[in-house]
């Protein structure tokens, strides 16, 4: 096992996602809720994407359901295809939470995060 640390970084999408789900969680009473997860990006999922950045499972070798979910992959695959030839997305499983990243040469930029419960992410702004 190499001892080789990537570089996590967040990018404006994932920290619009964190103000999103702290707004929500603030509406709600539940701001223990969000210091948790911060606690758990910060204490789990980023050091854990620091040693082993592909330990999520590929985002893009999921079967597509319909031409246009098949479409959007294509589309997905040229992007990052014209970002980098071996950069992959995946995506991290926490206890609640779904976090979707990119894993450029040495660097793992944080994409989205959303909870489990949700249907997707969107790709809109993303890239």
């Amino acid at each position: 096992m190499t001892t080789e640390r990537y570089l996590v970084k967040l990018t404006r999408n994932f920290e619009r996602n964190l103000d999103e789900i702290e707004r929500f969680l603030e509406e709600n009473e539940a701001t223990a809720a969000f210091d948790q997860l911060l606690d758990e990006l910060t204490d789990t999922v980023i050091p854990n994407l620091e040693r082993l950045p592909r330990i999520g499972r590929p985002f893009l070798d999921r079967p597509a359901s319909s031409l246009e979910a098949a479409h959007r992959i294509e589309q997905l695959r040229a992007k990052l295809g014209a970002i980098s030839s071996g950069g992959e997305l995946r995506e991290y499983i926490s206890t609640n939470h779904l976090v979707l990243y990119a894993v450029i040469e040495t660097t793992v930029h944080l994409l989205s995060i959303r909870h489990h419960r949700q249907l997707s992410f969107d790709f809109e702004d993303r890239w």
